[in-house]
């Protein structure tokens, strides 16, 4: 399944969700019909929170089905919630290092990990770990360390900023193993990230999406 949604009329819906297989993460603003779509589309458990008391959950929190990262700032009644509710399901670690912005620097599926060369080496490790992931790699795209906010990735197929090389395309086909096609959201948005939310079930596309930027998601998603 494929839906339009937006976030308190903001399209960038992909700021404040951040979503794998089994559970979205929004924004405790969200209103009901948004939370019904977004179960109903993805197939997921929505769970209300901040971050760091915060809503833009998609941009702080990094992750995949087996782990979650969340940024040294994160407020200890914010991750003890987390942990009650879904740390039976996969792994929940704190990453403390300088940056914040996670779910910005870091994309990965059920396979592998693209970590931004912003991050320091010495973190790389664990979050390999908590992903639980046997590739990991480090490396900008298209010339920038911004790479989490450059790629939507499921274990079906992956999106990418259209600023990346064909040598980079096949990077990542290799790297998550599937395919990857170059897109835009939100009539023209190279940043993929910031207007798309998908799992291996669906994907919500911020409402200013056209019907080709659509299409194409779509197929390179495989939905």
């Amino acid at each position: 399944m494929i839906d339009y949604l937006n976030i308190h009329g903001n399209p960038n819906i992909g700021v404040y969700i951040f979503v794998n297989n089994y559970i979205a993460l929004v924004p405790p603003t969200i209103t009901p019909k948004d939370k019904k779509l977004i179960e109903d589309v993805l197939g997921v458990e929505v769970i209300e929170t901040k971050i760091a008391d915060m809503i833009i959950n998609g941009v702080m929190v990094a992750g995949n089905d087996k782990g979650l990262l969340l940024p040294r700032i994160v407020r200890p009644d914010e991750y003890d919630a987390l942990k009650q509710l879904i740390g039976n399901k996969m792994r929940i670690e704190v990453l403390n290092i300088r940056q914040t912005a996670l779910g910005n620097l870091i994309a990965a599926n059920n396979v592998g990990a693209l970590v931004s060369p912003s991050i320091d080496v010495a973190a790389v490790k664990k979050i390999q770990e908590v992903l639980g992931v046997d590739r990991v790699l480090q490396k900008p795209l298209a010339n920038m360390p911004t790479v989490g906010s450059m790629i939507v990735v499921t274990n079906r197929g992956g999106v990418v900023h259209p600023g990346v090389s064909d040598e980079e395309i096949k990077m990542l086909t290799n790297l998550f193993g599937v395919g990857f096609a170059t897109a835009t959201v939100n009539f023209g948005l190279y940043f993929v990230k910031a207007g798309l939310v998908a799992n291996d079930k669906g994907a919500l596309v911020g409402d200013e999406t056209t019907g080709p930027e659509l299409m194409r998601i779509q197929q390179a998603l495989r939905l």
